[in-house]
């Protein structure tokens, strides 16, 4: 019989998940396999609880799979073919799928791919697990001087909010106001992005008081409380009733949506992000942008992670983490659940 681990899978279609053993897997040619260091827990993980299994199936999702796409570690075993790292090396995990051949992934667009619906930790064995199989090279990023403990977030939380801002630069002046709804794991990357790469003001929004005064630390020049109309006639005061050159929306619930589009000044964007399952309802005249845009995505590119964790090798960027040991997976759900973390929440596993 061959070696077993730990995994925190979902066994089937709408059924929580558990812990249990499974093999350890073994790379063929062209794979390798990985021993996580680190992995991040997502609001999404619940999301996928719930999945019903013709929208699972349409997706390219099979069961059981194991949760976790927020992923780091050390190489463990190459299989023949693959070239560029050696037995222990940190990487970190790019988790989408994509074929590497299509327009969008030659274009850089890889998190548009046909195959992008079904990745590592949503649909395919992920990180919650002491090894995962890469079956990608171009998967494997190389860390350095970063802990593959706590990198992990830095592949999604922290590349997708990348791919928002860099989405929304164009739109954003020198001197304007950029706007981020949600301050918490991805908004909190948002604001230092932004801080980072543009001349603008930037003004974080959330209920959470916690969150704000983290955000301030980040670099957001201003906060405010609340996501509701006075909301957005706020948001107008502070730009002498323009409105923002970009309100990136973390949350996407119907508030934030309406707040967001309604904060927007003319040749602005509003980008949603959040999954909250909001839904835009605005006028043909003066309920969007004029000259502007509406943009929505889920992910990043192979590139954004790339950048992200350049940023972070560098210390330009903060990536500020709760630890917990495996055995304490269902505590660290439940904080994220409860909303009671100070960071992205991080599942490590021993050396």
């Amino acid at each position: 019989m061959g070696r077993t681990m730990r995994a925190y899978r979902i066994p089937e279609w709408q059924h929580p998940a558990e812990v249990v053993e499974v093999p350890v897997p073994t790379p063929g040619p062209g794979q390798a396999v990985v021993k996580v260091s680190g992995c991040g827990l997502c609001h999404s993980d619940f999301t996928m609880l719930d999945m019903p299994a013709e929208t699972g199936r349409a997706w390219g999702w099979s069961m059981p799979f194991t949760l976790g796409h927020e992923t780091a570690g050390r190489i463990a075993e190459l299989g023949p073919g693959v070239t560029g790292f050696a037995l222990g090396d940190p990487v970190a995990l790019v988790s989408p799928s994509s074929c590497g051949t299509c327009s969008f992934c030659v274009g850089g667009l890889d998190g548009n791919c046909p195959h992008a619906p079904a990745g590592r930790g949503f649909g395919r064995d992920g990180g919650l697990a002491e090894y995962v199989l890469v079956d990608d090279p171009r998967a494997l990023l190389p860390l350095h001087g970063l802990d593959p403990r706590t990198a992990g977030p830095l592949t999604d939380a922290g590349a997708t909010s990348y791919h928002a801002v860099r989405r929304a630069l164009p739109r954003i002046r020198p001197g304007g106001t950029a706007v981020v709804i949600g301050a918490g794991g991805l908004g909190a990357f948002a604001v230092q992005y932004l801080h980072l790469l543009t001349g603008a003001r930037v003004v974080a929004v959330d209920t959470d008081e916690a969150r704000l005064k983290v955000a301030r630390e980040l670099g957001a020049d201003a906060t405010l409380v609340g996501t509701s109309d006075q909301t957005s006639a706020e948001i107008r005061a502070l730009t002498d009733g323009y409105g923002a050159d970009a309100v990136l929306d973390f949350v996407g619930v119907d508030a934030t949506i309406a707040a967001g589009t309604a904060a927007v000044r003319p040749a602005g964007a509003y980008g949603l992000i959040g999954a909250a399952m909001g839904r835009l309802q605005a006028p043909w005249y003066g309920g969007l942008p004029r000259d502007g845009e509406v943009f929505t995505f889920q992910g990043s590119s192979i590139a954004d992670v790339r950048e992200v964790l350049t940023l972070a090798e560098s210390g330009r960027i903060r990536n500020n983490v709760d630890e917990f040991p495996f055995a304490d997976i269902g505590k660290a759900y439940q904080a994220l659940h409860d909303g009671t973390l100070h960071g992205r929440a991080v599942v490590t596993f021993a050396d």
